[in-house]
């Protein structure tokens, strides 16, 4: 047979062994026991056997010989004797065992994978790599960002542990291999690195016992170093083998991946937020006796943003006029609010000549028509200042659905003013008309996005421009907050969950005042709502 075959009987005592057999167990031959010519394993597999009584094949047993793995096949013969058959099965368990690694491994590699990709927060990232890393990969791991300034951020991790963070203020040239893996160069192997200069900084606080091995990997990013990970192990076990740095830089790779999306995602958040306050209608209040009010919604729920706007300037002499304006920009989402933003900035440089609406829509024009885009706008312009009981508006509407005046009896007034819409022509004209607010009239300043909205019962019905001024007209006498809140809700229940264009509105009011008598309330200015 080509491979080694051994025959003995049931007391254990060898009665046959090939030339295979005599090569693999030199000592073995007939009248000698089992048990002393061969190895222990066999042995016991072979009185178990005859222990049994069973007859034919049995029960396959494995163990090692001379450092080689055997199988060994029973087969139970009539007399009693028991043939066993040795095969080299060495090369089937080394593979086996490859296969068992490599599919540990890439099970390993989905789990932090899943776990490193849950989130777009740094710091979080940056502990889920340390405690993985500790947990399948070291005893211990730290995982090191690109320096803020002097400091290096740091999260380090045990086994069993939970990560800590840090700061450091240390030399990375003093760990081999450290300052080149933040740079993003390749890794140094670890079998250059000496465990025993390791600094104490290096080690966390609660690893026991000395450092027996140090792998160090950078973390590699989107096109910049994410940072690097250091791997340590205690001098008593193992040190890294060439493969198990090749699956570490495996590791480090989908861990950068991961913290450089974090980061960048951190950095585009920080930005977005900073544009955002500059691009969000601001907060609108009572000005020198002048009410102002304000709402917006955006087309799409899931922005903040979009081309509707609306601005408040107060006088920057008392009893001057206070500028307000209410704009809608062609199109929608973001593109559509940088070109707010632009307009908004522009009115803002140009209120020194308030006082001149037509002058204001010419210069804008001007810089609109100037610009990349070719996006235009409408706008509504108005000027409001308090005069005893009343206040006074001049309004210009540049191609801008006219203001509305509601009287305190509920009576709704459109407004005369009407001009071209800005960014679209060589010449921007317009009127400019005068309006008079009695107290508790209210003058309401709004985008198409309301009375164009479609939904109702049947969901393709506009809102209408009727159906707002009878909305406007149950609001008389109530405050300007309120009379927002009353328009939005209506559209809001009016279009439902279906798709909308961005929605602003403007109130303007003429508070209800008394005399301050105690005072000789006829002088102006005197008077309280």
């Amino acid at each position: 047979m080509p491979y080694p075959v051994l025959i003995a009987n049931r007391s254990g005592t060898v009665r046959h062994a090939n030339d295979h057999a005599t090569a693999l167990f030199p000592t073995a031959a007939p009248g000698l026991a089992l048990a002393d010519c061969t190895v222990p394993w066999l042995a016991d597999a072979h009185a178990h056997k005859v222990a049994t009584n069973a007859h034919g094949a049995g029960t396959v047993v494995s163990g090692d010989v001379a450092h080689r793995s055997y199988e060994a096949h029973p087969t139970v013969q009539d007399d009693g004797d028991v043939v066993w058959w040795l095969m080299d099965d060495t090369d089937h368990r080394l593979a086996r065992e490859a296969l068992h690694i490599e599919q540990e491994r890439t099970a390993f590699l989905a789990e932090a994978s899943n776990a490193l990709l849950s989130s777009l927060n740094l710091e979080r990232c940056m502990d889920v790599t340390a405690q993985l890393a500790a947990e399948h990969l070291a005893d211990a791991a730290v995982v090191i960002a690109p320096s803020s300034g002097y400091r290096l951020p740091v999260v380090s991790c045990l086994r069993g542990r939970r990560p800590v963070r840090d700061e450091w203020e240390v030399d990375p040239q003093e760990v081999p291999g450290l300052a080149e893996a933040l740079q993003g160069f390749p890794p140094v192997p670890s079998r250059w690195i000496d465990p025993v200069t390791a600094p104490q900084w290096l080690i966390p606080e609660g690893f026991d016992g000395h450092v027996g091995s140090i792998v160090v990997t950078p973390l590699p990013g989107h096109g910049v170093p994410a940072g690097a990970l250091i791997l340590l192990r205690r001098s008593g076990e193992a040190a890294f083998s060439e493969e198990e740095e090749v699956f570490a830089r495996l590791f480090a790779a989908r861990s950068g991946a991961a913290m450089s999306a974090a980061r960048m995602y951190a950095e585009q958040s920080s930005v977005s937020q900073v544009l955002m306050r500059e691009l969000l209608p601001p907060v609108l209040h009572q000005i020198s006796g002048v009410e102002f009010a304000g709402g917006y919604r955006p087309s799409k729920d899931r922005e903040r943003i979009g081309g509707d706007f609306y601005d408040v300037h107060p006088a920057s002499v008392e009893g001057e006029p206070s500028f307000a304006v209410l704009g809608d920009v062609s199109g929608k989402g973001l593109e559509a609010a940088v070109l707010t933003g632009k307009i908004r900035n522009t009115l803002h440089a140009l209120l020194p000549m308030a006082g001149n609406h037509q002058r204001m829509l010419e210069l804008l024009n001007g810089a609109l028509l100037s610009s990349h885009h070719t996006r235009f706008a409408t706008l509504v312009l108005v000027s409001a200042v308090r005069e005893g009981g009343t206040v006074k508006l001049r309004v210009t509407s540049a191609g801008h659905p006219p203001v509305l005046l509601v009287r305190a009896n509920g009576t709704v007034e459109e407004g005369a003013s009407r001009g071209t819409l800005v960014g679209a022509f060589p010449e921007a004209r317009a009127t400019t008309v005068h309006e008079t607010l009695a107290p508790g009239d209210f003058c309401v300043l709004f985008t198409d996005g309301f009375t164009e909205a479609k939904g109702g019962p049947m969901g393709g019905e506009m809102f209408g421009d009727e159906r707002f001024q009878e909305a406007l007209s149950r609001c008389a006498g109530m405050p300007g907050e309120a009379v927002v809140e009353h328009v939005q809700m209506l559209a809001s229940q009016w279009v439902g969950t279906g798709p909308h264009d961005d929605m602003a509105v403007m109130v303007i009011t003429a508070p209800r005042t008394h005399h301050l008598s105690m005072v000789g309330g006829h002088t102006k200015g005197r008077f309280t709502a």
